[in-house]
């Protein structure tokens, strides 16, 4: 089963990077959600928690869709980042840095 198409309300182009339990050093989140290494979830400055979001990795053209949960990255030209499972889907693990294309979903 293929899912419909959603809205894009925004876009942004920056850098993505990942972090995981033990670079974050804990399962805390600013949202109070457990941060996990096994969920699709996302840190971006200003963004309300829980907006989900796509993410694509300019390098490949692969994306991923992912939640708002934390807050970050605290780096200048990076705009998410990314958990774990996240990164990888994208192809964006092994190089830490991507450039990438953040899409606000709505519903």
């Amino acid at each position: 089963v293929e899912e419909s198409p959603r809205s894009v309300s925004h876009v942004e182009t920056g850098k993505s990077s990942w972090y995981s339990v033990k670079t974050n050093g804990g399962t805390e989140t600013a949202s109070g959600i457990p941060f996990s290494d096994h969920k699709y979830t996302v840190a971006h400055r200003t963004l309300a928690f829980g907006t989900q979001v796509r993410v694509t990795n300019l390098n490949n053209g692969k994306s991923v869709v992912g939640t708002v949960t934390d807050r970050g990255p605290f780096i200048a030209g990076r705009i998410v980042d990314l958990s774990l499972p996240m990164a990888k889907k994208i192809e964006a693990y092994r190089v830490g840095v991507a450039p990438c294309r953040l899409e606000v979903l709505g519903r």
